[in-house]
């Protein structure tokens, strides 16, 4: 569960900084990390894995302790951060798209989580 938890702050982050970077032009890399093999062939490489799939999940679907985990992790974000993580959901249309599919918006998402094989959960709250 913690992974979970992790998984959703870091997603958020990552997801922010995807869409961040899909609305800017590609720049090189200054330099790569030292421990990273130089690429075969020269191509755009990011830390970010792609969104493959979209799963939405009400947060009244989790576990209980995974809903105050969830919880804890959105108190400390703050509303700058879900502000972010909301804007960066409609700068991407695959994901905006699949909240819609579901008659959701940005709006009721709450928090997000990614993998690395590309799956991207979004966890929402109707509103009361």
């Amino acid at each position: 569960m913690r992974k979970t938890i992790f998984l959703a702050a870091a997603a958020t982050l990552t997801l922010a900084t995807a869409a961040y970077a899909q609305q800017q032009p590609a720049q090189p890399q200054p330099a790569q990390p030292p421990a990273a093999p130089a690429p075969a062939a020269p191509g755009p490489q990011s830390a970010a894995p792609t969104i493959q799939t979209v799963n939405i999940v009400d947060i009244k679907e989790l576990p209980e302790a995974t809903q105050t985990q969830v919880n804890q992790v959105i108190a400390q974000r703050g509303d700058a951060g879900l502000q972010k993580l909301r804007s960066s959901i409609d700068a991407t249309p695959k994901v905006k798209s699949a909240l819609e599919a579901k008659g959701l918006t940005s709006a009721q998402v709450i928090a997000a989580s990614m993998s690395n094989d590309g799956a991207l959960t979004l966890i929402t709250k109707k509103a009361s």
